[in-house]
This record gives structure tokens, sequence and C-alpha cells, in this order.
């Protein structure tokens, strides 16, 4: 038995800023959809946590579950690598190595592209914003490979054409709404319940 069924790492879109706020201050972001739909009931552990950069995750959250045995982990970081302190050579070389400690033959890991943050945030210069939006587009190539390399369950935010109606995001630009929320839990937990599919019919 594993210790967790469900492990998820990343930032606060991971931690489900934006979503609706339960009773005890946590937030019922995307994650949470994928659990209710998914049928869930094991123990899960959500490691997401506000301003976390890939580098976090790889210092501070990595460690703290590597040895454990979940079958499903959810890796969602790099946004705020991108629009704050960005090294392209760090951002990648940690990116791969959150996914070289996490992937494993028997588990499903699974993530999501940048969709276009760049655009949605206000009151940037035209010149930074052009600057961001080529980070964005560059962070989501390099993550197409390691979609490859390490069979990740990618779901495509980048190309969705239900990212660019404004009801499903925060004022901030940055964060999904409750709505949001609730569409991105949709999607991902279609596309897990899609690839585990696959995947039983692949052994039989």
């Amino acid at each position: 038995m594993p210790d967790f069924d469900l492990i998820v790492v990343g930032d606060s879109f991971a931690e489900g800023r934006g979503g609706a706020v339960r009773a005890d201050g946590s937030f019922a972001g995307f994650v949470a959809e994928v659990i209710n739909i998914l049928g869930i009931s094991g123990p899960i552990r959500n490691l997401g946590s506000y301003g976390a950069t890939t580098h976090d995750v790889v210092d501070r959250q990595v460690p703290a579950v590597s040895g454990d045995s979940a079958p499903l982990v959810g890796v969602i970081v790099g946004g705020n690598d991108l629009v704050t302190d960005y090294d392209p050579d760090r951002f990648r070389r940690n990116l791969r190595a959150i996914h070289t400690a996490l992937a494993r033959p028997d588990r499903l890991v699974f993530t999501t592209n940048w969709p276009n943050i760049p655009d949605r945030l206000p009151g940037l210069p035209d010149a930074f914003r052009a600057v961001l939006r080529s980070r964005f587009a560059e962070a989501n190539d390099f993550l197409d490979e390691l979609v490859d390399e390490f069979a990740l369950v990618r779901l495509d935010l980048a190309h969705a054409p239900i990212t660019a109606d404004p009801v499903m995001w925060c004022p901030d630009g940055m964060h999904p709404s409750p709505a949001g929320h609730q569409v991105i839990g949709q999607a991902m937990a279609d596309l897990i319940d899609e690839v585990r599919t696959m995947r039983v019919a692949r052994l039989r």
C-alpha cells in the first residue's frame, strides 16, 4: 500500500490559490476537483505553496516526498521563475531534476504547461510583456521535451481556447478563479482517466 494515493508539489497554482476558500482557510483548487472526480479516497499530500519556484520544489518539496510510493503525482511549478528572477539554464535544470526524482514506471505524473499569463498581467510595460511571452514560449517548448522523456501526462493550457475566457482567471492574471479551477480540474481528471484506461488496455 502506498503512503499516499496522491502527492502534489509546486506553487500557488498547485496549492489552489484563487479557488474557493474552505472553512479552514485552505483553497479548493483544481486538485480538489481531480480528487472528487476520480474518487480518490485515500490520503493525499499537497505541498503547493505561494511563491514557490522550481528551486524551492527541488530543495524542499521533492525531498519531503521522495520516499513515498504514491501512484499519482502532480507537478505544477515554474510560473514564479518565469515572471521574476529568470535564469533559463537553472529553470531547465530544476524542472528536469524534479521529474527525474519523481517519475517512475508504475506512477502517473501529471502537469500543465503555461497558459498566456503575460497578456493577462495588469500594468506591465509592453517591452517586458514581450520578454515574458518569449520566456513562456521557451518554457513550454522545454516542457514538451520533458513530456516525451518522462511520459508525463500534460494538460495543454497554452492552446486550450477556454483559457482565453476572462471568467477563468483572477484579477491578478496569474491564478485561476474558482470557475477556472473547476474547469481545469475536470479537464485534468478526464485526461488522467483517459491515460489510465489506455495503460490498462496495453497490459491486456
